[in-house]
This record gives structure tokens, C-alpha cells and sequence, in this order.
């Protein structure tokens, strides 16, 4: 999804297993008439029923839940054509789960005790196409989770990247430094639009869905600076 349309609300589906967080959701985005909350889940099984009923352009997706987790629900909602973004909702900040579903196609996560107004603020950031976790997010996830599977993970990371030209490479770099279209643009010495063609073109040609999967790429692969 390329971003909302204007003049409409933004479309969201609240997915928890626990009732009191869905009502709580609900209540707070009640007061955003820019925001409309079109759907519940109590699990994964329950957000694919919705997500085909009722689409939304944003899900906030819990992770730990009974039937199937917000892993696999992530994973599966992303892979379908169109699909909604999705925001995953963590207790942990350092969560292997976490760096799952951002590979999985998760536009960022947040937690659970994230600020209200910042609640809100992220769903309308994704919901106009950006990513809400930053790369020096990732790297502070990826610092505290073991993973026995860098080595294979960095090999084909590496591979992947080798087939990009210069310019692609060099925008994969920023991306992996979290900088903006803006901010490609002027480091590059490339208008704003010519980056965001750019991002667009390296996406589809490492088939990804956002610019988080592109910089959680560039650190597996370790190549980030």
C-alpha cells in the first residue's frame, strides 16, 4: 500500500489477545476522526478473517497470542497483494520475535507503553507509506539477540546486495543509516523525487516491502556505516 487516500480515515484493525488492550486501543483512536477502527482480533487466525473482510490500511498486531502468533499472522498478511501495514506491539524492546516480523514485513513496532499521542502519530505515519522503526533501533535490537544464524545470514545478505548497481548500493547505505528521501537526495547530490524512484526501484528489485526490511538487510549483511 502506497499510502491512504486522501480525504478518507485511516482504515485500522487491532489485533490482541487481550481485551481490555483491544478496548483501550479503540478508545484512544476514537478520538482522532482522521482514524477509524474497522476491525478486532483476539489472535492471527482472527486478524487474516479480518484483514480479508474488513481491509484496513493499518493493523497494530500483538505478537504472543494463542492459534497463531502475530509472527506468522505478520508474515502472511505482508505476503498477500496490497496488504496493510502493519505496526507490531511488543512488551520487550529486545525481542527476537520482534526482528522476525520486521523481516517479515512489519513496517515497526511499538511498545506497549509507548505514549498515546505517539500511538496515534505512528499509525498515520504508516499508513502515508514511511517505516516507524528507525536503524538505530534496529542495530540496538540486533546488539542484544543472539543470533546462530549470522553467518549464513550475512553470506546471503551480501549476495543480495551484489547485484545492485552503485547508485542502488549507495542508497541501500542510507537506508541503512536511516536517512530520509531528503536526506539521500542531498547526500547523493539527487532531487527528493529521483531518491524516492530510487527507493521505489531497489525495493521491487529486492522484492522487499519497505525501507526497514532494506536496512535491516544492509546490517545482516553488515555493511552498514
Amino acid at each position: 500500500m502506497a499510502g491512504v487516500t486522501p480525504g478518507r480515515p485511516i482504515r485500522l484493525a487491532i489485533v490482541d489477545d487481550d481485551p481490555l488492550v483491544r478496548a483501550g486501543l479503540r478508545f484512544l483512536m476514537g478520538g482522532s476522526p482522521d482514524i477509524e477502527v474497522v476491525a478486532e482480533a483476539g489472535d492471527g487466525a482472527e486478524a487474516l478473517t479480518a484483514a480479508d473482510a474488513h481491509w484496513p490500511d493499518v493493523i497494530l498486531m500483538d505478537i504472543r497470542m494463542p492459534r497463531l502468533d502475530g509472527l506468522i499472522a505478520t508474515r502472511r498478511i505482508r505476503s498477500r497483494p496490497s496488504p496493510p501495514q502493519v505496526i507490531v506491539l511488543t512488551t520487550f524492546d529486545a525481542d527476537e520475535y520482534v526482528l522476525e516480523a520486521l523481516r517479515g514485513g512489519a513496517s515497526g513496532f511499538l511498545l506497549k507503553d509507548t505514549p498515546p499521542r505517539d500511538i496515534i502519530a505512528a499509525v498515520r505515519t504508516v499508513a502515508a507509506g514511511a517505516a516507524i522503526l528507525s536503524p538505530t533501533v534496529i542495530r540496538r535490537l540486533i546488539d542484544h539477540v543472539a543470533d546462530p544464524h549470522a553467518g549464513p545470514r550475512r553470506a546471503r545478505a551480501r549476495a543480495r546486495l551484489a547485484a545492485l548497481t552503485e547508485r542502488e548500493h549507495e542508497v541501500a547505505l542510507a537506508l541503512g543509516r536511516g536517512l530520509s528521501n531528503a536526506e539521500i537526495g542531498a547526500e547523493l547530490g539527487m532531487s527528493v523525487p529521483t531518491a524516492k524512484g530510487h527507493v521505489s526501484r531497489l525495493l521491487a528489485k529486492l522484492n522487499l516491502n519497505n525501507r526497514v526490511q532494506v536496512a535491516l538487510l544492509v546490517h545482516d549483511a553488515e555493511l552498514s556505516r
